[in-house]
């Protein structure tokens, strides 16, 4: 049961009087979040009644941070009101496409409810994962490049030299790698092409990464940086190889009935289960899948909502999820002997195959899960002193490619091979070595992947000046391949936190009670939030971090990739009351961009025909910042928040918080850029307040480390992106579902 802390009703109660705001607090005292609904809101006016105009206390200078008052019971509600307004339309036109009677319809209708998410200016795409100049040792596609699932992160396929590998010689080996995609050869392609002109291959690969795992349970957790080491652990049923083809791993093979609801997976004989040490805990079989999903359910990680009718639609997942059926038997996935898996979904699902490869379909091996305090259904308690499952690199099993042989937190991963390993003759690296960099020191970054202490690096401003300096540029650096990652920034439309849930004395605010609650309401104003977002020149606001050739080559104008899907089919829909058709073949940006231009509210551009060489993206150019645009709606939203009581103007701001890292140069330049382009384009009439984090943890736990929407201690996030977890669309946008279904609506300060 989670305790609510804070909420928007505090916020209001101390700084204003908003009738149709009063009684917000009518759930359940400390409701868990699965157990809390989207329910009508007391308080509303009755018929006849004028409406009150909100009184702002501008006398108020408390700090809102000491200050705070909170409703905790109306949160969830509030949570609920504010969806409603803010997102209502984006959630019509989803469930209007869980309805579609073909994919194409679902597709179409996809598109136009992202453009509802857009037009509803809550977040504000900023870049795609790489695009930035690079320097490797690690050969191009030797690992997976698939857009969706866990399999991108899986290393012991890279092939890794003992040199970085040259730009020149890079080109040539993504050439060959288009031109044999599908055949299989790729691999010892490469290998033969690097040796050949002089490399040395090693077999360790060794990897700098920024944040630690805080759990080891891979069904228990939504976040990267727990399942990006502990994919290093396990095999998936279905894999996606180097050259992006669907291989068998856990499976052998499977079945599809004629109906299309149930999938039947013939499990490989002779894998086993270890632990850390490599000792025998039992033989991998197919009930580890049925206790794999039905822990990944009890766990309630985040990404429960995959498997049920947001998702793949398992039979039975949603009324399990939700308490309705404590039987786990009636849910569609059981072992009907002991290597034969039988997933029963509610409805057919075009893209189940693609999913196989996410965490949310990992195996458990049951008894070591057992021995570890682990329980099922109504006995499970995570909170338990005799629960150990997941609490260190010990607490698992392993039948995956490496086991973890040493963890020491901010410091190391050292992954060794899994002597028992399945398939241990495809690994090409034998050992891997994590090290921990805090982003503090640009110069040891750099000089770490230069002198071989890691195999690669990102470049930053600093270090792009470093290599060009050290003569290193023309040597070794590349452009690196952007993937179907989105970086987004946030408004928090309902905020309920002034300093860092984790630790109150961090990114402490400086407003008052009074600029906290003229920020609040100006946040439910559209056209006060499009003018944020379009007022931001992201341009410059990249080029901090990837420098001015670059800064838009990264950039994205949208959620969910303008090229991610086509249509299969013709189709035609209905946008805005007309009529429009859609050949087969069209992107899916480009019919988002249509439902955009159709309803004429928000002039941004998401989708390009003339980019990428004419085939159309929303990728690599700014569709959003326009200064003139900005200022016209702010000046529309002033002249509405006037009416309520709210006077916006140069000496009477809002005020914005902004956490940023400090403790990095180009982080802090980034902030600064933010802050500079906005209150330009605005007039003064916002203000960005940085608030300083200086380590990468407090600026993580500012809103990335949160789990509930009033646990976000800002007013604008920029630290959150979402990658894809299967093939279809509803991947990116189900995570702004309500009701705590949806991942990343909380950074929005909602659910």
């Amino acid at each position: 049961m989670i305790k609510f802390q804070k909420s928007l009703a505090g916020v209001l109660a101390g700084a204003m009087v908003v009738s149709s705001m009063a009684g917000c607090g009518n759930t359940a005292e400390n409701p868990a979040p699965e157990q809390t609904t989207g329910q009508e809101t007391t308080g509303t006016e009755e018929p006849g009644n004028e409406t009150e105009v909100p009184v702002l206390d501008l006398s108020d200078t408390r700090l809102a941070a000491e200050a705070f008052e909170v409703d905790v019971e109306g949160w969830s509600d509030a949570s609920s009101e504010y969806y409603d307004k803010v997102l209502g339309d984006f959630y019509d036109y989803y469930q209007q496409a869980q309805e579609a009677s073909s994919i194409s319809e679902r597709y179409a209708l996809m598109a136009v409810a992202e453009a509802k998410l857009m037009e509803s200016a809550v977040m504000f795409p900023t870049e795609s994962r790489g695009g930035n100049y690079s320097i490797s040792r690690v050969a191009p596609y030797s690992g997976s490049t698939q857009l969706w699932g866990n399999d991108e992160d899986r290393q012991h396929y890279f092939i890794v030299a003992t040199e970085p590998i040259a730009p020149a010689d890079r080109d040539e080996m993504k050439a060959k790698w288009a031109e044999l995609r599908g055949t299989g050869e790729y691999t010892q392609w490469a290998k033969d092409f690097l040796t050949e002109k002089g490399y040395t291959l090693k077999d360790e690969y060794i990897y700098a990464y920024t944040s630690d795992p805080t759990n080891w349970d891979c069904l228990g957790t939504s976040r990267q940086a727990d399942t990006r080491p502990i994919v290093q652990t396990y095999d998936s049923l279905y894999e996606y190889d180097n050259e992006n083809n669907l291989q068998p791993a856990l499976a052998t093979d499977y079945s599809v009935s004629a109906d299309g609801l149930t999938y039947t997976f013939t499990i490989r004989e002779g894998v086993t289960w270890v632990d850390s040490q490599g000792r025998k805990v039992a033989d991998v079989k197919a009930d580890d899948f049925v206790a794999g999903m039905q822990h990944m359910m009890d766990a309630m990680g985040g990404l429960e909502y995959l498997v049920g009718s947001d998702g793949c639609n398992i039979k039975n997942a949603d009324a399990y999820i939700n308490g309705e059926t404590t039987d786990f038997s009636e849910v569609g996935v059981k072992a009907v002997d002991d290597y034969t898996l039988e997933y029963t979904l509610e409805a057919p699902c075009s893209f189940f195959m693609t999913m196989l490869s996410y965490s949310v379909f990992a195996p458990m091996s049951r008894d070591f899960y057992t021995s570890k305090g682990g329980k099922f259904g109504e006995d499970f308690d995570a909170e338990a002193e005799t629960y150990l499952y997941g609490k260190t690199q010990d607490d698992i099993a392993y039948c995956g490619p490496f086991l973890v042989k040493n963890w020491t937190k901010e410091n190391t991963i050292v992954f060794v091979e899994n002597p028992t390993y399945w398939n241990r003759e495809a690994n090409n690296v034998h050992k891997l070595t994590w090290l921990f960099n805090d982003g503090t020191d640009p110069a040891k970054t750099y000089n770490n992947a230069i002198s071989g202490v890691t195999d690669a690096v990102g470049l930053t401003n600093e270090m792009v000046e470093m290599a060009k300096s050290d003569g290193n540029f023309d040597k070794y650096v590349y452009v690196a391949l952007t993937d179907a990652t989105s970086f987004m920034g946030f408004l928090n439309v309902n905020r309920s936190n002034f300093a860092n849930a984790a630790d109150n004395t961090v990114a402490v605010s400086t407003q008052t009670m009074a600029d906290a609650a003229r920020t609040h309401l100006a946040m439910q104003n559209v056209h006060f939030r499009r003018a944020i977002l379009t007022g931001i020149d992201r341009g410059t606001y990249e080029a901090q971090v990837v420098g001015e050739d670059l800064k838009y080559n990264a950039m994205r104008n949208c959620y969910t990739p303008g090229t991610f899907v086509s249509l299969p089919e013709d189709v035609t829909i209905d946008i805005a009351g007309t009529s429009l058709s859609f050949s087969a073949g069209t992107y899916y940006g480009e019919i988002m961009q249509a439902a955009i231009d159709a309803d004429g509210e928000f002039k941004i551009t998401v989708w390009d025909p003339k980019a990428n060489g004419g085939v159309g993206s929303s990728d690599g150019y700014d569709g959003w910042y326009d200064k003139a645009y900005a200022a016209s709606e702010l000046e529309t939203a002033i002249s509405e928040l006037a009416a309520q009581g709210l006077e916006i103007s140069t000496d009477a701001p809002i005020v914005l918080d902004l956490p940023y890292f400090a403790g990095n140069p180009s982080y802090t330049n980034r902030a600064n850029a933010l802050k500079k382009s906005l209150e330009d384009s605005l007039g003064g009439k916002v203000v960005v307040n940085l608030v300083a984090c200086e380590t990468s943890q407090d600026w993580y736990n500012s809103g990335y480390y949160t789990d509930y929407g009033y646990e976000m201690n800002c007013d604008i996030y920029d630290v959150s992106g979402w990658g894809p977890d299967y093939g279809d669309p509803q991947t990116y946008l189900a995570t702004f579902l309500p009701d705590y279904s949806g991942y990343m609506v909380k950074c929005t300060g909602m659910f």
